[in-house]
């Protein structure tokens, strides 16, 4: 080989970047698009894009917790750690969690996993703890997609065995980003005052972390996912490379098509990830403080030095955002 040729491929390999340290918070089984959000994660860690260092859970069944663990095994990562809430929001099953119980002819899993319940994870903020200890300082990203409930009682969390810090603390030596679907800043349907669901199933873990989070976060509105919706005609067509495909399944048991499902959840995830690939432009920094009654509401600072930001996403890259997530979600998985 050249030498020319060969430093200028030692220098494209240094400087790739390195995977993302990725934890996922979500509220498995409210809505097919957490599944969307966790396929596209796993597709994008095969590529190296990104490490899943767990998924922790705000949905309060049992069920949630296992569907996780089916997604996870059916993509080759069966031993990513999966955390719980207690006395969490929303204890009812959810309308497609329950895939994981589903079986075979012979007795076996129709998706293979080992985790049969949620009664037998860890509780989430401990889990947290013990894995944001253990990872170098500013080197963790974290994406919510459901309620507030695990990162507000992490953030509020004493120092332990894993940790002498707070939660706070501890947040703010590891976490370098919270990409958060939540909220609504930009007019719904004429409405100015939307009340976005996961903001409203746990308002008071969401208003404290909305002030005492210690890292910059953005938020992906309510707006961002109704202007990128996932094409039914995807569904329908494009997992028929496999018998049972999980999101193909829990697409159709939460609401079958024809239907285009909003992408809420997908894309915080995609933020999270590609923050710096041009699929969003950001609000001027700010802070967003939430009511009462949930609304959101954004301020931008005057001094430019707030901390929270929010997805502001034109027509074009609305038609970029929808394309990278299909092509995401729809990717095969590697045989392991």
């Amino acid at each position: 080989m050249k030498p020319l040729l060969y430093s200028l491929l030692a220098t494209a390999c240094l400087s790739q970047a390195a995977p993302v340290k990725l934890i996922f918070d979500t509220d498995m089984g409210n809505d097919v698009d957490d599944v969307m959000a966790l396929e596209m994660i796993h597709n994008l860690q095969k590529r190296g894009a990104c490490e899943l260092l767990a998924v922790t859970i705000t949905k309060d069944h049992p069920q949630a917790a296992a569907f996780v663990d089916a997604v996870n095994t059916f993509h080759g990562y069966p031993d990513t750690p999966i955390g719980v809430v207690k006395n969490g929001a929303t204890p009812e099953p959810g309308k497609f969690n329950l895939l994981a119980d589903e079986k075979n002819a012979d007795g076996s899993y129709r998706y293979p996993h080992d985790l049969l319940s949620g009664n037998d994870a860890p509780e989430a903020v401990g889990l947290l703890r013990k894995l944001l200890a253990a990872q170098p300082d500013k080197s963790v990203v974290l994406a919510q997609v459901g309620f507030f409930t695990n990162f507000a009682r992490l953030l509020d969390s004493p120092a332990d065995a894993h940790s002498p810090l707070s939660g706070r603390d501890l947040l703010k030596q590891k976490v370098t980003v919270l990409s958060i679907m939540a909220g609504a800043f930009q007019t719904v349907k004429w409405e100015t005052r939307h009340l976005e669901y996961n903001v409203v199933k746990d308002v008071p873990a969401a208003q404290k972390l909305a002030i005492h989070w210690p890292t910059p976060i953005v938020w992906s509105g309510y707006e961002i996912g109704m202007a990128a919706t996932y094409p039914h005609v995807s569904i329908e067509r494009d997992f028929e490379y496999v018998k049972h495909h999980p999101l193909k399944e829990a697409y159709y048991a939460y609401n079958p098509p024809p239907h285009d499902r909003p992408t809420w959840d997908p894309t915080a995830v995609l933020y999270a990830i590609y923050p710096d690939r041009g699929y969003f432009d950001l609000s001027p920094p700010g802070g967003v403080t939430v009511e009462d009654n949930g609304a959101t509401w954004y301020r931008p600072s005057k001094d430019g030095k707030g901390r929270h930001r929010y997805l502001v996403m034109s027509p074009e890259q609305a038609a970029r955002v929808r394309e990278a997530i299909v092509q995401l979600c729809v990717e095969p998985p590697t045989k392991r």
